[in-house]
Formats: C-alpha cells, sequence, structure tokens
C-alpha cells in the first residue's frame, strides 16, 4: 500500500480529497498511535516499538515511511518526532480526546 496524497485515490474516495487522503492514512493500522504516542517525546526505533506494545518491526517500519513521506514525521537528533505538520495535526486531535473522555462519560452514566 502506498502512502495516501491528497489528489490520488484513496480508499473512499476516487478524487483524493485532503480529507480523504488523511483519512485513509490515519485509519491504517497503528498509525494514530505512533502518531500519539511521539506528541509527547521524540523516540528511536525500538523505544517507539516498546511504546506501541504489539507491533511487529515490519509494520512500525512500514508506517514510519508512510507517516515520513506525509511529511507527518522526521528524524531527529533524538530518534523519530512529529514534523511541524506532525505537531499541528495532533493538536487537532484535542478537542477530539475532550469529546471522546465526555462522551465516555455519558456512556457510563444510566440515561
Amino acid at each position: 500500500m502506498s502512502t495516501a496524497k491528497p489528489g490520488e485515490k484513496v480508499r473512499g474516495s476516487t478524487t483524493g480529497r485532503p480529507i480523504m487522503a488523511l483519512l485513509d492514512l490515519l485509519g491504517r493500522r497503528w498509525s494514530l498511535r505512533i502518531l500519539w504516542e511521539l506528541r509527547q517525546s521524540p523516540a528511536n526505533f525500538r523505544e517507539l516499538q516498546s511504546r506501541c506494545e504489539g507491533l511487529s518491526p515490519s509494520v512500525l517500519n512500514t508506517r514510519l515511511s508512510e507517516l515520513r513521506e506525509a511529511r507527518l514525521l522526521e528524524n531527529g537528533e533524538l530518534g523519530y518526532q512529529l514534523s511541524p505538520l506532525g505537531v499541528g495535526l495532533v493538536e487537532q486531535f484535542l478537542p477530539l480526546t475532550q469529546w471522546a473522555e465526555n462522551w465516555a462519560r455519558d456512556l457510563q452514566s444510566p440515561e
């Protein structure tokens, strides 16, 4: 599977609208987890694999390559880290994270 790119056919979209390309990339197994783990601090390959318990080296390598090609990750002095684009994307997750916390509380309370 190649990296999802705006303007190219992706899962769910023959036109490759930017949002569909992003959702295709983020919908790939482990992509979101890798980004989420790197939001706190950079990590080398082994550390990142350890943070993502159960992630095989081959899948991690593939996802890192896709996320670098999408310019969401870069190699830094301390290992893999979010690029400026990656930081901007993860910042967009914060309101969704708060919504998910509220949703979880609502589901636990009786109607």
